[in-house]
Parts: C-alpha cells; structure tokens; sequence
C-alpha cells in the first residue's frame, strides 16, 4: 500500500503576502464587506472567531495590548485577521494579538480575510506574521520550529527560507529546547539573555547556575567561564587553565556558521575538532557538507 502524498508546500521561501495569496490591504476599514467568497475581504463578529491552540506567540505583553486597543478605538483595525473555517466558527491563522486588543476596544466586528489552508499552512503563516510583524521570543520561535519540522517535514534549509533566517540561526535557536523548562522560562521572562542560554547548554545543574547567572547579572563571558568550571574534572581534564582566545573566538565562529555546538581541543602534538549534533537533520547537514554534496 502506497503511502498518501504530502502536499506541497508552494509558499516555502515566499513572502507573508505570497503565502496569503495576496496583497493585504493596509488600510482602515470601516465600510460593508468587501466579496463574500473564501478570501475575500468581510466583517465578522468578534465572538466568531476562535485562537489557534497550537499558534506560535504564547506572551502577550499587557501594555502593548492596552496601546494597540487604544489604537484601535481611534482609528480602527488596520490590518485584517487572517482566519480559517473551523465547525460553525472560524480560527484565528494570523492576527490573534489584533483580536485580543479588538475585544479590549470593544469592538463588535472585524475584518476578516478567510483562507481555506491545513494545519501545515496555517503554522507557516503564523510564524512568519509573528516574526515580521512583532518578534516572537527565542523559545516560541524554537518551538515553533520544532513543530514545522517535526509534524509537517520541513527542514532547516527551507524554513530559513521562509523566515529569510540563517540556518544556523534556526539551529542555534532550537538547540534551546535542550534546556529544563525552568531555565526556558528564565529567557522567556528576560531574567538571562540568549547569550547566557546558549553557553548553559550542556552544563551540569543548569538550573542552579542560570540562577547564579541572574542573581549576580554576569555577563556572556563569564556565563561561559562558569558552565565550564561546573564540568567534572574529568571532562576538563587536557584542557588548558586559560583556553586561548583565538581558539574560543574560532568555536565562535564556526558554531555560528554550522549552527552546531563546535569544540576545538588543541595541544602541542595537535587536537580534535569536535561537532555535537542533537537531530539525524543536523547529522545530514554536517554529512553533506564534508562530502561535498548540495545542501
């Protein structure tokens, strides 16, 4: 028995308009509906529209609501909410922010533009609304990564494209995840920074030292000196007591190009080049590139 084919994902690599299909206006509406067709542009009542569960932004920030309902109630809901049929309803696909704030200006209609699109779609256009529109925080972003890749197949190569990102920048963001929820949250919150995640990654007692990390505001570096410090002395054995700038900054450089944790051990009669991957995506990734192949 043959497996179903995947639909293709044409809008991989385009813009937020190419994956809507069209140009969104940007204008105030205040006026009748515009087309009543799936896609056209009409009004619907607020309580008709329901969040996607599963959509990437989980914070929203209070007093960025009250500004944009303010907004709002001035000058109406520029830019329509993208939604998708959902039973008797519809569900939010792009623009729950724009909702939320609607409902605080008390609003009883909205814009409206009504696409028929599967879950796989619907995530693609929720990612790429929230990161071009108002940057999502480092673990939703990751998170919603993840997802795209594992439920829907994506690779790392095309969401680059998509979010016109590096695909180091999206390994290095998912590379996150590694760590305990606790920690997640701590970065979340903005009681560490992305700096001070990245070089926890790996560290024994994670938790013990990000609250270190917050308690006494180190810095990247000395975030970096510390989860090498909690290592067992046997995994620090050969290393030297002051590792070498150069070195440090060349780990640097090629974790940021591969998107991968890169360790370099060096001595006098050589040393090691070590690249640790956390997905059979990153192997593959690692594997075409020392082979030669396409990426």
């Amino acid at each position: 028995m043959t497996e179903p084919t995947r639909k293709p994902r044409p809008g991989l690599g385009r813009g937020l308009s190419s994956l809507l299909g069209d140009n969104v206006p940007e204008a105030p509406i205040n006026g009748p509906a515009e087309g009543g067709g799936a896609g056209g542009l009409r009004m619907l009542p607020v309580s008709a529209l329901t969040p996607h569960p599963d959509q990437p932004r989980r914070h929203f920030d209070e007093s960025a609501l009250e500004d944009l309902a303010l907004s709002i109630q001035s000058r109406g809901l520029i830019q329509p909410i993208v939604v998708r049929p959902m039973g008797h309803n519809y569900q939010i696909v792009a623009g729950e922010r724009r909702w939320r704030a609607a409902q605080r200006a008390r609003l009883h209609e909205v814009p409206v533009i009504v696409r028929d699109l599967d879950d796989a779609e619907t995530m693609e256009i929720a990612l790429v609304e929230n990161i071009q529109r108002q940057d999502l925080n480092a673990i939703e972003e990751a998170e919603a990564y993840q997802r795209l890749i594992g439920e829907f197949g994506h690779t790392q190569e095309a969401l680059g494209k998509l979010v016109h990102k590096s695909r180091s920048h999206i390994s290095n963001l998912m590379r996150l995840l590694d760590l305990p929820a606790p920690v997640r949250e701590m970065l979340v919150v903005g009681a560490i920074e992305m700096g001070h995640a990245r070089a926890l990654i790996g560290a024994p007692d994670v938790e013990r030292l990000a609250r270190q990390v917050a308690d006494k505001d180190l810095s990247v570096r000395e975030t970096e000196k510390l989860a090498r410090a909690a290592k067992p002395a046997s995994k620090r054995k050969g290393d030297a007591a002051i590792r070498d700038a150069d070195i440090m900054a060349l780990e640097h450089q090629l974790g940021d190009v591969l998107g991968l944790n890169v360790r370099i051990a060096h001595g006098a009669k050589g040393g090691a080049l070590t690249l640790t991957y956390s997905t059979l995506d990153q192997l593959d990734m690692i594997c075409q590139r020392l082979t030669g192949e396409r990426i």
